[in-house]
């Protein structure tokens, strides 16, 4: 790899030969540089002649689960300014706030949030919380990169003594009782959070991170123990059936492309009928023409199905858990399906294990907080795991619910980018998009 360094003209002149478009992404506030600009891979508006494989976002655009991280970002923002309800904080406003809490890594998110409430803030709210997830996430956490980074917070912020507590030694190999955990947690509050450095913004993010996160894989601990409806009864959520589902016509999509359908893709036209209807009730769709349609897809891809690979700026501990409870979720709609029951039988057996399902699945673990969306890492990442060369990433499609995913796949040199907006991303900027799709991937099968 030849490496040069080389002056500001020789640079402007080296990056216009990447590409005619390009983006500004700003770096969390603790990086150099400031900010980085990437080359834009050329938009796509024209249909494909081919498709080789398709990259799909997470939260948002694969899972219902968006909900779930602004729930836990709110909290977070409640719990370090001690306004736990409504009365004393309304809560996000969906307008200014979503377009940037939504679609970038966790650090940006709370980044944003720390300096745009920080007159709400009580630094020793902030210091006491800080301590109690600490402990909550050392002494219950189940993903090991997070204890290591809650570790290195406690040492950066002067509170190394706190790791080294004969409860949080001794949890190493005996589960404490509900009592002695929390008399446990009233001693180290007591203790160090008085010794919490919050001189900076950094470092109120660095603990608004450890909060959300505490907070939201409480709440995937809850899930796992089948406690999706009290959760959804107890936090108020607007959410579905289940905290934690497919959003509109994944099942389907992803049985079609991976070519598991076939003619019987065109038993589907009334239901994906009904979803892109949903928000334009005008709208007529020719049901006839739209399962033979259906059908030639589905035949199409039985003959040639395509790779899949999912990307997420959660961690792979999330990740594992949500997409998890989505083909749960996708095994029982499957059970609904106009199909032979041997066929059913089989999709749910392929559709029992996420892992094989996918040709790929990317998360902030593969990669590093600093660089998950909008840089393009992440969809990097995929390509590579799918052996997609750069020749053929014009014959894939991906997409994406977030302005800064859009951009991340554009750096990645992805140009057949969707955009597939709901309620919490209905403001973004999709400019970057080759199209949008207001009903999801529903759309798509509509026009593809």
């Amino acid at each position: 790899m030849s490496k040069r360094i080389i002056n500001r003209n020789n640079a402007i002149k080296e990056l216009s030969k990447q590409s005619s478009e390009f983006v500004v992404v700003e770096n969390p506030s603790y990086i150099y540089p400031k900010y980085e600009i990437f080359p834009l891979a050329k938009k796509n508006k024209t249909p494909l002649n081919k498709v080789i494989a398709t990259v799909m976002d997470m939260d948002g655009t694969t899972t219902t689960t968006e909900v779930l991280c602004i729930h836990s970002l709110e909290y977070m923002i409640r719990r370090i300014s001690g306004k736990m309800n409504v009365n004393q904080w309304v809560g996000f406003d969906p307008l200014n706030d979503f377009p940037n809490i939504i679609g970038n890594s966790t650090t940006k998110h709370v980044e944003y949030l720390i300096n745009t409430y920080k007159s709400m803030i009580i630094k020793s709210e902030a210091q006491k919380c800080f301590i109690e997830s600490a402990i909550h996430t050392l002494v219950e956490g189940k993903d090991e990169g997070r204890k290591s980074e809650v570790k290195n917070n406690l040492i950066t912020l002067g509170c190394n003594g706190l790791t080294s507590e004969k409860f949080i030694v001794e949890f190493q190999t005996s589960k404490p009782t509900q009592k002695n955990y929390y008399d446990f947690i009233k001693h180290a509050v007591g203790k160090y959070s008085r010794y919490v450095t919050l001189n900076r913004t950094e470092d109120y993010v660095r603990i608004g991170i450890d909060i959300y996160y505490q907070r939201y894989h409480e709440i995937l601990k809850r899930l796992l123990r089948g406690e999706s409806q009290k959760i959804i009864s107890e936090l108020n959520l607007n959410s579905g059936k289940h905290l934690v589902e497919p959003m509109p016509a994944i099942g389907i999509f992803l049985a079609l492309v991976k070519g598991l359908l076939g003619k019987d893709a065109a038993k589907f036209s009334i239901i994906i009928a009904e979803i892109v209807t949903k928000r334009n009730p005008k709208l007529k769709i020719n049901i006839e023409k739209l399962s033979k349609h259906l059908e030639t897809l589905g035949i199409l891809f039985q003959k040639k199905p395509i790779k899949i690979a999912v990307v997420t700026s959660s961690i792979s501990y999330e990740a594992d858990i949500v997409l998890g409870e989505v083909f749960k979720v996708i095994q029982d709609e499957i059970k609904t399906w106009l199909l032979p029951i041997s066929k059913k039988n089989k999709l749910i057996e392929i559709f029992s294990d996420h892992n094989k399902f996918y040709d790929a699945v990317v998360t902030a673990s593969d990669s590093n907080e600093i660089r998950l969306k909008p840089h393009r890492d992440l969809y990097s990442i995929a390509l590579n795991k799918l052996s997609i060369p750069i020749i053929d990433f014009n014959k894939v499609i991906g997409f994406e619910d977030s302005e800064s995913g859009l951009i991340a796949m554009r750096a990645a040199g992805i140009g057949n980018c969707v955009a597939v907006p709901f309620t919490q991303t209905s403001g973004h900027n999709f400019k970057a998009a080759s199209l949008i799709a207001k009903n999801g991937v529903a759309d798509i099968l509509v026009k593809f």
